[in-house]
């Protein structure tokens, strides 16, 4: 070094900056010694570690103040042979520190030369407590970061990859060498690799951590199935502060995900079944209640619905099928969740249409179990379209799942719920078939009772049809006109009725009587009753003596009570007579004056017995226009009867309007589509 000594003075002070390095942290000293073992180089780390100072020792002898007399023969052997070899040593020896304690001591030490050919010893030395201490670190670092099942990344500033461990190797399916040098968002398996940029780089503007953030998106490694990560991200800094980038740690949550997935489709199936009980056979109408069953599959379960009814099940017939011959069917409903020609592939609604037995639908029926196609090939679109070119419009809409079910009601298969999907990529799974399963046995109770409803009912219709006059609108000094219509929200007809009887001396009897109850026994009652008083009236009796036998012949009937209105019209006299068995009054319009209802005197109901009912005499004129109607036509569950009397009347205010318009008239202006209560009308006009 062509010196006797150097001293390397503490650039800093004693306000130096904090340090910024490893070697830094470490204090790592550095002394050099001449040929004769004097003290010529001390760093103030030196001094750190040691307690000299440089005016302390340089020049001294290094080993009459920094060596143990014990120590002393193997330093100085070691001393010699690296000045006489250039073999460099490493080890730890201890070293006396000025305050007289032992320092264990981590050396390197080495040959050099100068320029002139002298020779130097060089040793670089740290506290070997601490070197041991941050060797421990840095291996415990290295073993976290490679054995963790946490997936970790270091980047630069310009969120480059420093480094990456095996677990980020497995989550994202790229090895780890491939990560180094490349951006992020070359190698993130999200959707939204945009927003994880973005909030990388507020982190390393702000220094402030983001946890816990949630982000979905497909591997490399597994692109067929979604994941899900939570990723953290972490700003790194060098003891003085400087940025050096960014870490992120990725846990993979996906279990979790679709655990947590699978738990909110389990909450909406139920909330779907739970719907069905209130949504599906909201009335006793076949057509409506398959409605109901398509809206409520369309879309949470399937992208095109429908809903087809075997034609023998709605027609009430049990009849054996064959496992695999044709099947008939009746389309009662066909929806869609967005616009698509599949729709054109199906059955309209109302339809018929005959499936052969190698259909799946017909299968779905012959067997009573679901069938399900996962994925639809073209092989599969054959047995599920009508025809080929229904099949090709299936194809050309992206019909890629598919799956049919039974309806079944008390053992009694009545047609099959056909599911399909277009839009929805995932196909239809064993979830699936039980959810759709339970919508369509709630939906087969409620169409197994609707069509077993209808069934009664137009029989009890067509009984009571039957058993109403079919008269001529004709007859001697009267124009007529009648209607009768069953109730429209109930679940049997009533037993109304009305009659026009022809008597002697061209009299006519006009007859408005109503059964309290409903049903084929009201229906029959009333025709016995109606029977009755054709009879009675043959007889030529005042009405209120035909009331009064009528009356004997319903106390005979268990349970059953009539109101009936009773009168006779002789086109000669211009007069009717009229008795009332505790019915509506009858309504009286006459050209130039308001309409009203005729008084009559109050009586009781057929049935009650032992009661006499009285006979009234009203002369009727010229275009005088008498309207007998039963209760159902006026009463309501909402208003009172006074107002629905005075709209009645208001109808009235035209006597010469057409019979059969007048009629019309009035059911459609007083009657509702939620009535409880059939009606027999008879309008008559005095000529």
């Amino acid at each position: 070094m062509a010196v006797d000594s150097f001293r390397v003075d503490d650039a800093h002070g004693p306000g130096r900056a904090r340090p910024t390095g490893l070697l830094d942290m470490l204090s790592v000293a550095a002394v050099a010694l001449d040929t004769r073992g004097r003290i010529v180089f001390w760093t103030p780390q030196a001094e750190e570690l040691f307690g000299y100072t440089a005016d302390d020792i340089l020049g001294k002898y290094a080993a009459r103040l920094l060596i143990r007399p014990e120590h002393l023969q193997a330093v100085v052997s070691l001393f010699t042979e690296v000045l006489e070899t250039g073999r460099g040593w490493a080890g730890a020896f201890p070293v006396r520190h000025k305050d007289g304690s032992s320092r264990l001591t981590e050396f390197r030490t080495m040959r050099l030369l100068d320029d002139l050919g002298d020779v130097y010893a060089l040793g670089i030395a740290a506290d070997h407590t601490l070197l041991q201490r941050v060797e421990t670190d840095l291996a415990l670092c290295e073993r976290l970061i490679n054995q963790s099942p946490i997936g970790l990344a270091l980047m630069d500033p310009d969120l480059r990859y420093l480094l990456v461990n095996p677990a980020l190797e497995r989550i994202d399916g790229i090895p780890a060498e491939e990560h180094i040098g490349r951006p992020l968002r070359e190698t993130l398996p999200f959707f939204d690799v945009g927003t994880v940029e973005s909030a990388l780089r507020q982190v390393l503007a702000t220094g402030t951590p983001l946890l816990d953030q949630y982000h979905v998106g497909r591997p490399p490694a597994d692109p067929d199935r979604e994941h899900a990560w939570s990723l953290s991200f972490y700003r790194l800094e060098d003891p003085g502060g400087r940025v050096l980038g960014a870490a992120a740690s990725v846990v993979d949550v996906t279990e979790r995900h679709r655990a947590a997935a699978e738990a909110d489709r389990a909450r909406r199936r139920l909330a779907l079944v739970a719907d069905a009980s209130t949504r599906v056979g909201t009335t006793l109408e076949v057509e409506q209640t398959a409605h109901e069953l398509a809206d409520l599959c369309t879309p949470v379960l399937a992208d095109v619905v429908a809903v087809d009814v075997l034609d023998s099940a709605l027609a009430c017939r049990r009849v054996r099928r064959p496992g695999n011959g044709p099947e008939l069917f009746r389309a009662l409903a066909l929806k869609a969740a967005h616009p698509t020609v599949a729709l054109r592939a199906a059955d309209p609604p109302g339809d018929l249409a005959a499936y052969e037995g190698d259909r799946l639908v017909t299968l779905c029926v012959h067997t009573g179990r679901p069938v399900l196609v996962r994925h639809v090939g073209d092989q599969d679109l054959p047995r599920i379209a009508r025809n080929a070119e229904a099949g090709a419009l299936l194809a050309r809409a992206g019909v890629h799942s598919y799956l049919a079910v039974p309806l079944i009601a008390h053992g009694e298969v009545l047609g099959a719920l056909d599911l399909k999907r277009t839009c929805n990529p995932v196909p239809f799974d064993e979830d699936d078939v039980v959810l759709a399963g339970e919508l369509a046995c709630r939906a087969a109770m409620a169409i197994d009772n609707a069509r077993w409803f209808q069934s009664v009912r137009n029989t009890a219709l067509t009984l009571q049809r039957s058993l109403l006059p079919d008269h001529s609108p004709h007859h001697t000094g009267l124009e007529l006109a009648s209607r009768y219509q069953p109730a429209q929200a109930t679940s049997e007809v009533g037993g109304d009725w009305y009659d026009v009887i022809p008597l002697s001396d061209d009299k006519t009897a006009l007859v408005v009587g109503d059964v309290m109850g409903n049903g084929i026994d009201a229906a029959a009652t009333m025709g016995r009753l109606r029977t009755a008083t054709c009879a009675y009236a043959d007889l030529d009796l005042a009405p209120g003596a035909v009331l009064q036998h009528l009356d004997k012949i319903t106390c005979d009937l268990e349970h059953y009570i009539v109101t009936c209105l009773y009168a006779v019209y002789d086109p000669r006299t211009r007069q009717c007579t009229i008795a009332n068995a505790g019915h509506m009054p009858p309504a009286l319009a006459r050209p130039g004056r308001p309409p009203s209802f005729l008084e009559l005197p109050t009586a009781a109901p057929l049935g009650v017995g032992g009661i006499p009912f009285e006979t009234t005499t009203t002369t009727l004129h010229t275009g005088d226009l008498l309207v007998f109607y039963t209760d159902g036509l006026v009463e309501t569950r909402q208003h009172p009867i006074d107002d629905r009397l005075n709209v009645l009347l208001g109808f009235l205010d035209e006597p010469h309007r057409p019979l059969e318009e007048t009629c019309d008239l009035l059911l459609h202006g007083l009657r509702h589509p939620d009535d409880h209560d059939d009606v027999a009308l008879l309008v008559a006009r005095s000529l």
